[in-house]
């Protein structure tokens, strides 16, 4: 009974986990141009362009339903002769520079673009903080000469008390 459940439980699990990549195909419609340049530019486009539902998928590779509209919306501005820009541009001012995947370095973005860099600073600055308090804490005694001179005074007095025994 276990042999036979062994291969219907692989096929089925195999099925399950490849169910993704036929809804994917089968959600995702390739526009044919009769132009091989249209072609690229589109492919090129739907590459460069963000979905704005999935936020980390290019519109190429999203199966959300706005990304299939927008793929459409790209399709139609190449069929009517506008150029790569003009379909950037319609885009921007639709869905604002989110759209884009490398949005221009301006007013408004600026904060995209050096986030990272200054959040490196502020922990450079934080590690650099802690590292010198660590090291002034180690320079600095802990116990002043007052204790460190009761300190060898206890210890003279329990060398003697051991050299009693």
């Amino acid at each position: 009974m276990v042999r036979t459940a062994y291969p219907t439980l692989l096929i089925l699990l195999l099925g399950v986990l490849a169910w993704p990549l036929w809804t994917s195909a089968a959600a995702m419609e390739l526009r044919q141009f009769d132009d091989p340049a249209k072609q690229a530019r589109y492919e090129a486009l739907i590459k460069e362009l963000r979905c704005l539902v999935c936020q980390n998928q290019a519109l190429s590779d999203s199966d959300a339903d706005l990304a299939q509209d927008l793929r459409d919306e790209v399709y139609r501005i190449i069929q009517s002769g506008k150029t790569d820009q003009e379909a950037v541009d319609f885009l921007v001012d639709r869905y604002g520079d989110f759209v884009l995947y490398r949005p221009p370095f301006n007013a408004l973005t600026w904060l995209l673009w050096g986030g990272p860099l200054l959040l490196g600073l502020v922990g450079c600055g934080i590690v650099w903080r802690q590292w010198q308090r660590h090291r002034s804490a180690t320079a600095t005694p802990i116990l002043s000469d007052a204790d460190i001179q009761r300190l060898q005074q206890l210890r003279a007095q329990a060398d003697r008390t051991d050299d009693h025994s």
